[in-house]
């Protein structure tokens, strides 16, 4: 049989989740002890789920602190964690001309340098052969 797929997804307390990652952080514990420690898990990739949970867990700690990891961050009406990704940033028009111009630039210079490297190359195999 494969892997339960479609499962429900446990919700933490924030006050489980904060002691979780001070207990990680004050007895230098890496996440597979720390899984270990507070899961039990039947298999290695149900392991490595949830050191992925405790790597964001984690993360929100480092980025926001114990209040980061009160926030609830599922369902539709999560406006904040809506988006996906991050924000594309707009860059000013003439920053823009100037980098693809320079990208342009720097690829004539390459093709320039690849034909210049095979001239080089075939001159010296011309006069190697002369040689002998």
């Amino acid at each position: 049989m494969g892997r339960k797929t479609g499962g429900t997804n446990k919700k933490y307390s924030a006050e489980f989740k904060i002691s979780v990652i001070l207990d990680m952080r004050k007895n230098y514990l890496n996440q597979r002890e720390t899984v270990r420690k507070y899961w039990k898990t039947q298999n290695r990739i149900e392991e490595d789920l949830y050191i992925n949970t405790l790597k964001r867990w984690h993360r929100i700690f480092l980025e926001e602190g114990a209040e980061g990891l009160m926030k609830e961050r599922r369902g539709k009406n999560c406006k904040e964690y809506s988006k996906i990704g991050r924000p594309k940033k707009k860059l000013n028009k003439t920053i823009e001309k100037d980098l693809i111009e320079e990208n342009k630039q720097l690829r004539m210079e390459i093709e320039y340098l690849k034909k210049l490297s095979a001239l080089v190359l075939a001159e010296e195999r011309k006069s190697g052969k002369k040689r002998k």
